[in-house]
């Protein structure tokens, strides 16, 4: 067997496990670092990603804005640094409802996100003054607004959204927000980070060491060898194999998995123009079938759930560039755990159906009902805890740590988490939103009575 030494051990080169091994070289001199994993770098569930990026995040308390405002901070610096070679734009989310109950939660939803530091709240109401609402560009980040702008200005909605349902009464337009390219950035910070001496294993994490109750050691099995790595510190940034990392250390981890699915989509009429937002239906529908399919569904008990009322959610943004027609495609309406299995198996009747949800608020996708291009999809997990928030910071036996838990959001979350990590490793200050993602916060009392009442958990 063979042996090495580290400072630090990380296992899984996802996203996450970049970031983390990322911060500790760059910015608090921790250089000793080994990234392991059975895979290539960023090809378990980080390419599975929509890539996007916001602030926008609900309660209680302003611990997932700061953790965004934080990362976004880190993501536009290095886009500084690099001449934007990830593509980070500004564009921000819009979320559309044609309810008119809607615009009063919508309202509240900013105030919210307001007092959590997500930026100021800009109404723009009929009469109201149409030059003070600024659009997005299609490209770029610097001198934006943060915040949200609620638009209910019927003239001010057909001026800048021409292609959203003529029933849409308001849009809310999240500023700081958008995405880039995840592959890129990940790329970036890999090779940063091993040019200052991080190195890439090729193995898989078999156990992990303990001496007088502390992490001394990794043993990492490989395709014709066995290593040990000797070692202080372990990480688990393992994605969804995140809790069967954890038992090895005699851990189990308050979390559970839901399969994700997206599509890419030929829009070759160019139905959503390149130049959008991202784009979210705020409300519930029920899909639009014709009276025939109608019938046909509703003769048979595998198929009737498809004439129930869906959740909102369904979204979309053009991917690729300007003369690109993609779109990706996403509606989580089957959110529930399940078990993992991998590949992540595909749903034959996913992509009508996103097509059609996402049709009551881009009417003019109707025109593929029937005849559209053949699309892409596949699909991973999202591996989350009953709140959806992070798991980040010691795990177990002095020396563990985790980093993981980052359901549907790593992308977006991994440089503000594997700072946040680093910082935790290498024995640097903790901003204050640190305590609200470590594992220990289970055994809280009071944590666990605001469990018992949570309310919306900030996935789209």
């Amino acid at each position: 067997m063979a042996n090495l030494q580290a400072d630090v051990v990380i296992c899984g080169a996802g996203i996450a496990g970049i970031a983390t091994a990322f911060y500790l070289a760059t910015r608090y001199g921790v250089r000793r670092v080994i990234l392991v994993d059975e895979r290539p770098p960023l090809s378990l569930t980080s390419d599975k990603s929509t890539e996007c990026y916001r602030n926008w995040w609900p309660g209680p308390g302003d611990a997932m804005v700061s953790l965004m405002n934080h990362s976004i901070d880190l993501l536009e610096m290095l886009a500084r640094e690099t001449a934007n070679a990830f593509h980070l734009n500004r564009r921000g989310y819009i979320y559309a409802t044609a309810d008119l109950a809607q615009i009063e939660r919508l309202a509240q939803a900013a105030a919210e996100s307001a007092t959590f530091g997500a930026g100021p709240v800009r109404l723009h109401g009929p009469g109201g003054g149409r030059s003070a609402y600024q659009p997005a560009p299609a490209a770029g980040f610097e001198d934006q607004p943060s915040g949200a702008d609620l638009i209910t200005d019927p003239m001010l909605l057909q001026e800048h959204f021409p292609y959203l349902a003529p029933n849409v009464v308001a849009v809310l337009h999240a500023r700081r927000c958008g995405w880039f390219s995840a592959q890129l950035l990940g790329m970036l910070m890999l090779e940063q980070a091993r040019a200052l001496g991080v190195r890439l294993l090729s193995g898989h994490v078999a156990a992990v060491e303990l001496r007088a109750g502390r992490v001394s050691g990794v043993h990492i099995q490989q395709a014709q060898s066995a290593t040990l790595i000797e070692t202080p510190v372990f990480v688990n940034a393992a994605g969804p194999f995140l809790d069967g990392v954890a038992r090895q250390l005699g851990v189990t981890l308050p979390i559970h998995h839901e399969r994700h699915l997206k599509m890419a989509f030929h829009d070759h009429r160019g139905v959503v123009p390149r130049h959008a937002p991202f784009l979210v239906w705020a409300d519930a529908q029920r899909l639009p079938w014709d009276d025939e399919e109608r019938a046909w569904l509703a003769a048979s008990a595998e198929t009737q759930w498809m004439l129930d009322e869906f959740t909102p959610g369904v979204h979309t943004r053009p991917d690729g560039p300007a003369d690109s027609p993609i779109l990706l495609m996403l509606w989580d309406y089957h959110a529930r755990p399940v078990e993992m299995v991998l590949p992540a198996p595909l749903d034959a009747e996913f992509p009508d159906l996103v097509l059609r949800g996402l049709s009551t608020m881009l009417p003019g996708l109707r025109a593929y009902f029937g005849r559209a291009p053949k699309p892409s999809l596949d699909g991973g997990y999202y591996t989350k805890t009953q709140e959806n928030r992070p798991l980040i910071g010691p795990l177990g036996a002095p020396g563990a740590y985790v980093i993981g838990a980052l359901s549907g959001y790593g992308v977006m979350a991994a440089p503000g988490a594997g700072d946040l990590l680093a910082r935790q490793i290498s024995g640097q200050p903790l901003p204050n939103h640190a305590r609200w993602f470590l594992p220990s916060r289970y055994e809280d009392p009071a944590y666990q009575s605001l469990l018992a009442n949570w309310g919306a958990t900030g996935q789209l």
